[in-house]
């Protein structure tokens, strides 16, 4: 079968690969349907993460189930589902408690010796534990899969940012970011009843699909002038919930410097880059808390499920090109260009 596969920063590759099979009971081999290169891609791609030469990619996929392991008791072949973008055994303490992305035996896709979702099929670990079951006539609606995929990663974590940041019914929520998952911190913040949402971003066709998505107002300044900005549209005080979508250094030294006295700070950016941009006495003193980090999509895919199937929230906006996997080496320039905000994969 075919898989995208990393040899140096800048050098991917689409390459035969051994077939997927089952080796453990608890496995499924996937056939992948839709998958896309996330903004966290990049950093490998660019050389900032550490990838061995010929490693697989990609964490974000849907697809049919072909085969199941003899342990395998929620799911059969012909199956459509989805994956989060880290698999899980589901009954650890963590499962247990919701914060699936510190499974006991959970993993990362695309980790050394485990498949990527950016090819044509996936061995799944811990099957059961690890996909959720969509309606099988959504295999036939194209724009319902690409809305469906988002439930993958950026969605869930767009909806942990908001849920850090506590935003809650009229709150008023600043988002730094303006990539698909601040975009998708947008939704998930008006979903959860956001009067007012401040979208932080220089980019006009990231920002159209801002306010489509509810922002009420955008800031394309950076820097203090974005701080001015916020604070002056929020009588001087800042946002109560803002949320950090981007992990750099100058995106979270902005995000303190615009959460008003008492609120908090959802992130959800990789962090990247030689500091934090944090100051604890600033966070101290000004009674502003700090929460997120990987967000346990395995978890919210249930609750955000319903609402993408009914059309009342709709993230396939986000993705702005689509390529075979021919294709995806030209996508991944295309996002490291900024010329495609996310990309498609049509295996």
């Amino acid at each position: 079968m075919r898989a995208t596969t990393i040899h140096a920063p800048y050098d991917m590759r689409v390459e035969e690969v051994a077939d997927p099979r089952i080796e453990q009971p608890t496995d499924a081999v996937l056939r992948v349907l839709r998958a896309c290169i996330c903004g966290s891609d990049l950093w490998a791609y660019r050389g900032e993460a550490a990838r061995q030469k010929g490693q697989r990619i990609g964490h974000e996929f849907l697809g049919i189930v072909e085969e199941t392991g003899s342990d395998v008791r929620g799911f059969k072949a012909g199956d459509l589902v989805v994956a989060p973008f880290m698999w899980s055994d589901g009954t650890c303490d963590y499962c247990v408690e919701g914060l699936t992305t510190s499974c006991e035996h959970g993993g990362f896709w695309g980790a050394v010796g485990h498949d990527g979702g950016q090819g044509e099929a996936v061995r799944v670990p811990h099957a059961d534990g690890t996909l959720v079951q969509l309606p099988a006539d959504a295999a036939s609606d194209d724009h319902l899969l690409t809305a469906l995929l988002t439930l993958s990663d950026v969605m869930g974590t767009g909806h942990h940012a908001a849920l850090g940041a506590g935003v809650r019914e009229g709150s008023t929520v600043a988002v730094v970011g303006d990539g698909a998952v601040g975009l998708c911190a947008v939704l998930a913040a008006k979903r959860l009843g956001a009067e007012r949402i401040i979208a932080l971003g220089r980019h006009q066709v990231r920002t159209d699909i801002a306010k489509r998505f509810g922002a009420t107002d955008v800031v394309a300044e950076r820097g203090d002038e974005a701080v001015e900005a916020v604070r002056a549209l929020t009588r001087g005080q800042g946002a109560m919930c803002v949320v950090e979508a981007v992990g750099t250094e100058q995106s979270m030294s902005t995000a303190v410097n615009i959460t008003r006295d008492g609120g908090a700070i959802g992130f959800v950016g990789v962090p990247h880059g030689s500091g934090t941009g944090l100051d604890l006495g600033v966070m101290f003193d000004r009674n502003i808390a700090l929460r997120g980090g990987v967000a346990p999509v395995r978890t919210y895919i249930p609750e955000l499920l319903p609402d993408v199937l009914s059309g009342a929230i709709d993230p396939s906006p986000v993705f702005d090109l689509t390529v075979d996997l021919a294709g995806v080496p030209d996508g991944y320039k295309a996002m490291d260009a900024r010329t495609a905000l996310k990309v498609l994969v049509k295996p």
